[in-house]
């Protein structure tokens, strides 16, 4: 049936004709314009159906089977395996991915990896693929403990392999959910020395090394050959009395040492939280490991060429007006610097690094009218903010992190300089406060240094002081810059002129002008009157002081001299 309408009926008011001739006269309608240009056009589909798609003809025999095929797959190992997690408080590997990825899966590669295998090997025990996380695409690989212990062998190493190298492609955070045994020994030959085997892992890791973020969670024992990713990953995650890693397992080192020794003592999360300097942070369970990670992305970009995730700013949780009060007058006694980073960072934005290990130092990030910076903080409360081996080592690679990853840097700095000593010799001091200079030296990310209290020897260089091209260097009334402090200094000069004076009380006195001389010739007052430093802030606007600093130098350009790459780190 054709109808003819009247010129300016709408085709939507056309369809509507359409659609009641045709149910009322059971027919087909075509309804046309007076010109004769088809506006609608309405198929008749029989008594009391409605217009619509054909309707589905279901999975055939041939997709049915392979959702089976998939179901089986995703069931992984041995149940008498998977039976044996919850008591070890882990989840089953599908379980975790669910609890880490909200919406599942953006899309899995290599599902079917040794189909086909004599054993059953489902997935190969590695799954991997593409995600959303906290609103943001990353890659996965993740071990499935039910299937050999989450060993790898060919086929699950080169789905490894891909999603890094995709990674350097797509620019995307990568994220190893780590549960592994180590290599598949009896099938050594299909990956362990091959151009495209388990070698290339680091090989990759060093590739896509500040290039992404790579983000590793230990949920069991990763020995070997496994333990190399957690300690190439940018930040490392370790759970409590569930995740190890360590270079032989202890029935290796037993055989190789005769050291009769726990897994737990030999590479548990104590040693490498307290000791290696190895895990950045240690998990209560499963989902506090899922949270951590959570708070530690926000700060960070998806890649190198990206600026990190601002955020709405929020007011410190300690007013700024109570820094003056924080800073003890008496230049030797202790503090918590978490107490001044209170006042001067947004609520409950400081997240701490490594809170175990070299703790004169702390180093983390946090936000500053919602900009992330990364602080590097003496701890005053700590062996009186000396720099120990440890501390320096934890500093350099926390700055190298930041600034790969456009992170700007705070240093607060409160220190009387680099530990002396035999034993810290012996620890390479040298060395190690070798990497935290050249670390500092060589970002090129915006900085800012504030003097809170002691700068002594080489402590300030360390701490990105006055000649280490930061964009500023502010000062406390409270600073005081100098190559050694008043005590040390007097007794380096004039320890034979006292002896020399006989009398005690004039001795106590003279020594007690020389310091006080001496305190004069260090303050900051001196120092900002001959511009060593930038200037001397109320304590009250520093937090002000910093948000406008490092506002003003967001788009500071650092050229390095050309060369292929320097040769400290």
């Amino acid at each position: 049936m054709k109808v003819r309408v009247a010129d300016g009926t709408t085709d939507e008011e056309a369809e509507i004709i359409a659609e009641a001739l045709a149910a009322q006269y059971e027919d087909d309608v075509t309804v046309v314009g007076e010109s004769g240009a088809q506006l609608a056009e309405v198929a008749y589909h029989g008594p009391g159906q409605v217009p619509g798609p054909e309707p589905e003809m279901g999975p055939t025999e041939r997709e049915e089977k392979l959702w089976e095929e998939i179901a089986d797959i995703h069931e992984g190992g041995p149940e008498k395996y998977k039976e044996q997690l919850p008591e070890q408080g882990k989840l089953f590997v599908r379980d975790r991915i669910e609890l880490w990825f909200d919406e599942g899966f953006l899309f899995e590669n290599g599902t079917f990896a040794e189909f086909d295998a004599e054993d059953r090997l489902p997935a190969d025990g590695m799954v991997t693929g593409g995600a959303e996380f906290e609103r943001r695409n990353v890659h996965f690989m993740a071990n499935d403990y039910t299937v050999k212990r989450g060993s790898m062998a060919a086929k699950g190493v080169e789905k490894f392999l891909r999603m890094q190298q995709r990674a350097l492609k797509t620019g995307r955070p990568v994220l190893y959910l780590m549960d592994s045994s180590g290599g598949r020994i009896d099938q050594q030959t299909g990956f362990f020395a091959n151009r495209e085997g388990i070698g290339k892992y680091y090989y990759n890791h060093s590739m896509l090394s500040g290039r992404v973020p790579q983000i590793c969670v230990l949920y069991g024992p990763c020995i070997a050959g496994a333990a190399y990713t957690p300690v190439f990953a940018d930040f490392t995650v370790m759970v409590r009395d569930m995740s190890a890693m360590a270079i032989a397992s202890p029935r290796m080192v037993q055989m190789v040492t005769g050291e009769d020794i726990t897994l737990e003592e030999l590479g548990g999360p104590d040693v490498h939280a307290r000791h290696s300097g190895s895990a950045d942070l240690v998990a209560d369970d499963e989902e506090h490991a899922r949270e951590l990670v959570a708070q530690l992305i926000s700060y960070l970009p998806d890649n190198s060429d990206e600026e990190p995730p601002r955020t709405e700013g929020r007011n410190p949780a300690t007013s700024p007006k109570d820094i003056d009060s924080v800073v003890p007058q008496e230049p030797n006694r202790g503090y918590d610097m978490t107490d001044l980073i209170d006042c001067v960072v947004d609520r409950g934005s400081w997240f701490e690094l490594q809170p175990d290990f070299g703790g004169e130092i702390l180093t983390g990030f946090a936000r500053v009218d919602g900009r992330p910076v990364g602080i590097v903080a003496n701890q005053p409360a700590q062996r009186a903010g000396a720099i120990f081996p440890d501390a320096a080592q934890k500093a350099a690679e926390f700055v190298w992190k930041c600034d790969a990853f456009n992170v700007p840097l705070l240093y607060l700095c409160d220190t009387p300089g680099f530990m002396a000593g035999s034993q810290v010799e012996k620890e390479a001091i040298l060395e190690k406060g070798k990497k935290m200079i050249y670390a500092t030296s060589s970002a090129t990310v915006p900085k800012q240094c504030v003097v809170v209290r002691k700068a002594y020897g080489a402590g300030i260089y360390a701490m990105s002081g006055p000649a280490y091209e930061p964009e500023s260097t502010i000062a406390l009334p409270s600073g005081e810059i100098a190559i050694m402090g008043p005590e040390a200094a007097i007794n380096a000069v004039y320890a034979r002129k006292l002896a020399e004076i006989e009398d005690e009380d004039e001795r106590e006195r003279r020594e007690r002008e020389l310091r006080e001389e001496y305190r004069e010739d260090i303050d900051v007052h001196r120092m900002a009157s001959g511009m060593v430093i930038d200037d001397i802030v109320p304590p009250s606007t520093l937090r002000e002081e910093l948000e406008n600093r490092f506002a003003f130098y967001e788009s500071v350009e650092k050229d390095l001299p050309d060369k292929k790459h320097g040769t400290i780190l």
